[in-house]
């Protein structure tokens, strides 16, 4: 099983549709099973397409690429998380080559009204004969006092379905190399790094230096992550998106994985 995850900075990047072209040429390589997305906008006053979904979804737009070359072959679950740059509706998505057996959107913050609130995309799939679920998810930061970060991994714990296996993949905004904070909480609950379980992999950075967010940062940070239920057999851990492996397309460096499942 192939799994993607990407922080799109959908419609804030020079040259974005050259970059979604990018995306999308690599989606069709690659094949990924599922692709979580984060930061997939749309714009405020755009036409409905149907559900919340509108014209010039971030998503959508790249669906309509991927169609273009040949690949028509995967669901689409979209959700709104909160305005995000002037104009835009900013929100998560997941992508599968399987069909969603069943599909949640939910917030995570107490907050719903500003920026800083954070909704989580849930798509369940039936992958070999068993269920697996999967979460698209974009989290503040640990010393935020206004949306303590603490308090939003613990509403995603609560809302896990712990019944079959899954996997929590996208924007974490916690470095791993940062101790008795984000990471270390989420492993302390019973979640596996795919990173470490890695068979094969590479640094693991996924930004480096200043970007949104991370207006003072100076160090290489692995804050895009894909964690996992289970002690699962992990293939390969790879950067993405760098430069080095396929071209950049956003602030951040996505991250593909390889499972046995």
């Amino acid at each position: 099983m192939k799994l993607l995850t990407l922080n799109c900075h959908s419609w804030q990047e020079e040259n974005q549709m050259e970059k979604i072209k990018t995306l999308a040429n690599t989606i069709q390589e690659k094949s990924y099973d599922v692709i979580a997305l984060q930061e997939v906008s749309q714009l405020e006053d755009g036409p409905i397409v149907y559900d919340q979904l509108k014209k010039n979804n971030y998503a959508l737009v790249l669906l309509d690429e991927l169609k273009q070359l040949g690949v028509t072959d995967y669901h689409l679950v979209w959700g709104f998380a909160h305005m995000g740059y002037p104009g835009y509706e900013e929100g998560l998505a997941i992508l599968s080559k399987h069909p969603i057996t069943n599909k949640e959107i939910f917030f995570v913050t107490e907050g719903r009204s500003t920026w800083k609130a954070r909704s989580i995309v849930c798509a369940t799939i039936q992958y070999n004969e068993r269920l697996l679920s999967f979460y698209s998810c974009h989290l503040g930061w640990w010393h935020d006092e206004e949306e303590p970060c603490k308090f939003q991994m613990d509403s995603l714990l609560q809302k896990l379905d712990r019944s079959h296996p899954f996997f929590l993949m996208g924007d974490f905004n916690n470095s791993a190399d940062i101790r008795d904070e984000g990471y270390d909480y989420l492993l302390s609950n019973g979640l596996y790094d795919t990173y470490k379980l890695a068979e094969d992999k590479d640094s693991g950075i996924t930004v480096k230096g200043k970007i949104a967010g991370w207006d003072e940062n100076k160090q290489d940070l692995r804050i895009d992550l894909i964690l996992s239920s289970d002690e699962v057999k992990v293939l390969s851990s790879k950067v993405i998106f760098n430069g080095e492996h396929k071209p950049v397309v956003s602030d951040h460096y996505g991250v593909e994985t390889e499972i046995s499942m």
